[in-house]
């Protein structure tokens, strides 16, 4: 399984950014049937859970840090999970990854629950 995050780059205090991740490959069961999520890294630090959604879209999660300001959402049909955040803030400065399990899974918040990490796409906000 493959994930490619893309859609980051740079953004004013304030503003808006929609990320994307791209699956492909192969599961037992398809993506369709996994949890996916989001989490952002800072250089030097450990990696943050930033929001999950169920297999169907029904459920989804966030952290308290991006609670409010950001939607996750995703196109099973696309095997695609996206990430649109407001009024981004300078702490948003990180690394964003999009992040799949290996088996069925419901939210999670923690980093080690999945297998499958993407590229990581980064965010930059500026003041």
């Amino acid at each position: 399984v493959q994930l490619q995050a893309s859609g980051g780059g740079l953004v004013q205090v304030g503003g808006s950014l929609r990320l994307s991740c791209a699956a492909s490959g192969r599961t037992r069961s398809g993506l369709s049937n996994y949890t996916l999520a989001w989490f952002r890294q800072a250089l030097g630090k450990e990696r943050d859970f930033v929001a999950a959604i169920t297999s169907d879209g029904g459920g989804t999660g966030y952290s308290n840090a991006v609670s409010g300001r950001v939607t996750i959402s995703r196109d099973n049909t696309k095997n695609t999970v996206s990430l649109q955040m407001h009024s981004l803030k300078p702490e948003d400065t990180v690394v964003y990854y999009c992040a799949a399990p290996d088996r069925n899974l419901l939210i999670s918040s923690e980093a080690a629950h999945y297998y499958y990490w993407g590229q990581g796409t980064e965010v930059t906000v500026s003041s």
